[in-house]
C-alpha cells in the first residue's frame, strides 16, 4: 500500500502549495494595505486602468484574468468609490474607464504597501531564491495560461481615446 500520510498526498503538491500561498498572498495583501480599504482584484483593475487608460471593462477582464462578472462588480465598487469614471465610447455600448485623480493617488499611496506585502510573501527566501522563485512562477503560468478558465491576455496597447 503506498504510503497515505498528509505530507505524500497533500503537503508536498504544487496544487496545494500554490492553493496556500494565494491564502498567504491574500492574507497580507489586506494586512499590509488595510488603511486603503483596497483588494487585491480592485488594485490589479487600478493598476490595469492606469497602464491602457480608455481600455473597456472586457480588456480590464483579460488583462488581469478575471471574468466578466466579476469585473463589472469591480469596476461598479471602484466607481462608486470615486477612483475611476466609466465614459461612453464611440459605439455608445462601451464603457471607456479612466482612473480619477482619486484612483492615481491612491495608487501612488499604496505602492510601498503593496511592496512589503510582496516582500512578506516570500519570507523565507533570500534576495537571489525570489527571483528565481518568481522567475519559475512566470514560467508556469504562461505555459499553462490557455488552460485558465480566464486566460489573461494584455492588449499591445490600447488605442488613444479622448475623454469627452
Amino acid at each position: 500500500m503506498k504510503d497515505s500520510s498528509l505530507e505524500v498526498v497533500l503537503y508536498n503538491k504544487p496544487g496545494h502549495l500554490i492553493r496556500r500561498l494565494q491564502q498567504i498572498a491574500t492574507t497580507v495583501f489586506l494586512e499590509e494595505t488595510a488603511e486603503f480599504d483596497t483588494t487585491p482584484v480592485q488594485y490589479g483593475a487600478l493598476a490595469a486602468i492606469r497602464a491602457y487608460p480608455g481600455t473597456d471593462q472586457l480588456r480590464v477582464a483579460q488583462a488581469i484574468g478575471f471574468d466578466r462578472n466579476t469585473i463589472s462588480g469591480v469596476v461598479e465598487r471602484l466607481e462608486t468609490k470615486g477612483l475611476i469614471s466609466r465614459e461612453t465610447g464611440t459605439d455608445r455600448r462601451t464603457k471607456l474607464l479612466y482612473l480619477t485623480a482619486e484612483g492615481e493617488a491612491l495608487l501612488e499611496q499604496m505602492y510601498a504597501s503593496t511592496e512589503r506585502a510582496q516582500e512578506r510573501m516570500l519570507t523565507g527566501l533570500t534576495k537571489a531564491e525570489r527571483k528565481q522563485f518568481v522567475d519559475m512562477l512566470k514560467r508556469v503560468v504562461d505555459a499553462n495560461n490557455e488552460v485558465s478558465r480566464v486566460p489573461v491576455s494584455v492588449p499591445a496597447s490600447v488605442p488613444a481615446r479622448r475623454r469627452s
